[in-house]
């Protein structure tokens, strides 16, 4: 893509003038970023995968167990793996933040492991992707360029980094960001103190450079509303703000966002005073909302039963309008099944089974989420919303709005899947 501007031409040839990532950057990825381990067989025979020498050990350490060990030879502390495999490989990310000549730059590199026994660990490491931002939160992104379909971790390596469009598939979530951070000053005026608060560098950046309310919220330590509404949408932030300024006025931090946006939204439906801290800066968030939850679906319930009916039929093909070329969409790893949900009856039964408010708040209509069910066997787990803005997990919601055992695991499914999304937004 050739430069279509002042500011693409800069740092086009800025980026030929960036230095070669150094042995000590590399040093680090390979020593934190990955898992150092040992082979053993059940003679007791272990081979180090590091330096690829090996010894016989004491059958009576022998364990079913992952323990520790270290090499005789190289000395390096490793894992020790029952197994038979001859050969091993990893991919991960790493992430240098950096500056170069007034501009921020995120540079991410592809890093993969090859171990096999007998033999010393082999790493290739090559620059994928790099960010641009300029004081202003302009954004240029160069990338090697990528097999066709949605492959993370496939690249042309013939290809050379060339500016690209920008495009939310281009912001990796790093593995490791490399500690050394370098930041323009800009950054560091607008509130950034070395931590992501478990945003994207570019993510983080971008948000507090381009927008006063996300500046206002790093600085206040409101991290769980800037992560929820980067994530969600910061135009959707205004409409709180209000909200937001008497809360942090008043000393309350909100720990969970999309929750407490949600209560601000069942207090508007109340006509509460949502500028009054009485309301706004709850003791117990989730026994109010929950409270106020059953109280909008008895009020609905109560005096509106036929109103809603109609209007559900009416929803019905608004959804559809909105949803239905996401209908289909499914996906597993063996235990837990996801699911787009398909109707607005599914929406009321799967509020009604899970005790939320994804019904009652009318998620539904929401043009810019997708709503998941994930289950097990067929029973309800968690509820999924993603953003179809950036393709990542809003919230996942079990029972009451509880967190089950399985919310990693899920959340981890949806996120390897989104590919699936992306596709029918394409169609």
């Amino acid at each position: 893509m050739k430069p279509q501007n002042k500011f693409q031409r800069e740092v086009v040839e800025l980026s030929k003038t960036l230095p070669f990532i150094t042995e000590e950057q590399k040093q680090w990825a390979y020593t934190n970023m990955f898992r150092h381990a040992a082979v053993r067989l059940k003679s007791g025979k272990t081979t180090c995968l590091e330096c690829g020498a090996s010894w016989q050990s004491d059958n009576s350490l022998l364990s079913d167990t992952i323990c520790g060990t270290e090499c005789p030879h190289c000395k390096a502390q490793l894992e020790i793996l029952q197994s038979r495999r001859t050969k091993f490989s990893e991919v991960k990310y790493l992430c240098i933040v950096t500056t170069h000549k007034g501009f921020q730059v995120m540079r991410f590199f592809y890093v993969e492991q090859q171990e096999q026994v007998g033999k010393k660990v082999f790493y290739f490491v090559k620059e994928v992707i790099q960010h641009w931002l300029s004081p202003q939160g302009k954004l240029a992104t160069f990338k090697l360029l990528q097999p066709m379909g949605y492959w993370r971790d496939r690249w042309t390596w013939t290809s050379e980094l060339e500016l690209r469009k920008n495009d939310v598939s281009n912001d990796i979530v790093p593995h490791a960001i490399y500690p050394n951070i370098q930041t323009i000053k800009e950054v560091k005026r607008n509130g950034f103190k070395k931590s992501f608060h478990n945003l994207t560098p570019l993510e983080m950046f971008q948000s507090i450079l381009t927008n006063n309310k996300a500046e206002t919220l790093l600085k206040t330590k409101q991290k769980n509303l800037l992560y929820y509404f980067v994530r969600k949408s910061l135009y959707k932030l205004d409409s709180y703000w209000n909200s937001i300024r008497i809360a942090t006025k008043n000393g309350y931090i909100v720990k969970d966002a999309s929750m407490w946006c949600d209560y601000i939204d069942l207090l508007n439906y109340f006509g509460k005073d949502v500028h009054s801290a009485k309301y706004i800066c709850p003791l117990n968030l989730k026994k109010e909302h929950d409270r106020l939850v059953l109280k909008k679906a008895a009020r609905i319930a109560k005096e509106q039963f036929e109103l809603k009916k109609q209007r559900a039929i009416e929803n019905e093909k608004r959804f559809k309008e909105l949803k239905s070329k996401f209908f289909g969409i499914e996906f597993t790893d063996g235990l837990i099944k996801v699911r787009v949900l398909e109707s607005v009856l599914e929406f009321a039964e799967e509020g009604t089974a899970m005790h939320h408010c994804v019904f009652s708040n009318e998620y539904y209509l929401k043009e810019n989420s997708l709503i998941l069910s994930a289950t097990i066997n067929g029973k309800r787990i968690e509820t999924i919303e993603i953003s179809l803005e950036t393709l990542r997990v809003m919230q996942s919601r079990g029972v009451c709005n509880n967190n089950t055992e399985y919310h990693n695991q899920i959340i981890e499914l949806v996120n390897q899947n989104t590919n699936l999304i992306k596709q029918r937004m394409a169609s």
